[in-house]
């Protein structure tokens, strides 16, 4: 949908907390010290007047400086909001500009330049803009909680990114994409990232990982102690998912399900900061357990 118009007030809200900073600084040094430089006998009295005025006026600059508080509790609030999801059924559970925020939060803290499409024109259904070693990848987030993601919005997201010259784009859903959109996705600079594939991301830039969300069905009341301690689980039956570093960023490496290709329904480790590196490694399986 077309996206209003921001004022420079909403640009400072959504930019860090130190850029009204520096906007009042460099905007009170311009009128104070640099305008009065222009000032000349040949002006015409209108210009003389402002240029005389512009020194006067430049304490006006450092009322910029009411929007940082502003910008730093934005900033807070879209931390928190990340740190505090526990799992599917919470992200499920937020507003569809929540979700936004929250997608935003997860790639700028994957290193990427986050900026929200804004004017009076149609976004093309990008919601996000990333930026990142000169490269510029469109987002779309669709906050669908019951239905699949088809064919036609993946094709459409690819229209525009192939318009606008990007180099890449990630369609993200708390739900699930068909078979025929992850097959158009197939081979294309499209990342087609799920529910479950974002709860996983999520919990990888998270800063401290917020508690696992419990079920109210599960049961309340205690089981009661057995008699005799069971015998411990054969290591032989255990899956263990120890943490990887991946060997091209040093990230970490996180477990993922293929979706397409010969490989679809295998599990791969993958670089958590994709798509800005693309490192994946076999998950090696000997006997039963998982290395």
């Amino acid at each position: 949908m077309p996206r209003r118009q921001g004022s420079i007030l909403d640009n400072l809200i959504e930019a860090p907390w130190w850029a009204s900073v520096v906007l009042a600084v460099g905007l009170c040094v311009l009128l104070k010290f640099l305008v009065p430089l222009f000032a000349s006998s040949d002006a015409n009295f209108a210009l003389k007047g402002i240029i005389q005025a512009a020194p006067q006026v430049a304490w006006l600059s450092f009322i910029l400086l009411l929007v940082t508080p502003l910008a730093a509790y934005r900033q807070w609030r879209e931390r928190r909001l990340l740190d505090k999801q526990e799992d599917l059924a919470t992200i499920r559970a937020l507003t569809w500009r929540r979700f936004e925020t929250l997608v935003a939060e997860v790639y700028r803290r994957q290193g990427y330049e986050v900026f929200r499409p804004s004017g009076n024109g149609p976004d093309g259904g990008v919601d996000l803009v990333l930026k990142k070693d000169g490269n510029t990848i469109l987002v779309q987030c669709k906050q669908w909680r019951a239905w699949k993601v088809g064919v036609n919005v993946v094709r459409e997201l690819y229209g525009v990114m192939t318009a606008r010259r990007a180099q890449g784009a990630i369609l993200v859903t708390s739900g699930i994409f068909t078979h025929d959109a992850r097959t158009f996705a197939a081979g294309k600079p499209l990342d087609l990232v799920e529910g479950a594939q974002l709860a996983e991301l999520i919990r990888s830039v998270q800063s401290a990982p917020a508690p696992p969300h419990r079920s109210a069905e599960l049961p309340q009341a205690q089981a009661p102690e057995p008699a005799t301690a069971p015998a411990a689980p054969s290591t032989a039956s255990v899956k263990a998912t120890p943490k990887k570093v991946c060997p091209k960023c040093g990230a970490e490496m996180v477990l993922r399900t293929a979706q397409r290709g010969q490989s679809a329904g295998q599990q791969f480790w993958g670089c958590s900061r994709f798509p800005a590196c693309r490192a994946t490694e076999p998950v090696i399986v000997m006997g039963d357990v998982v290395a």
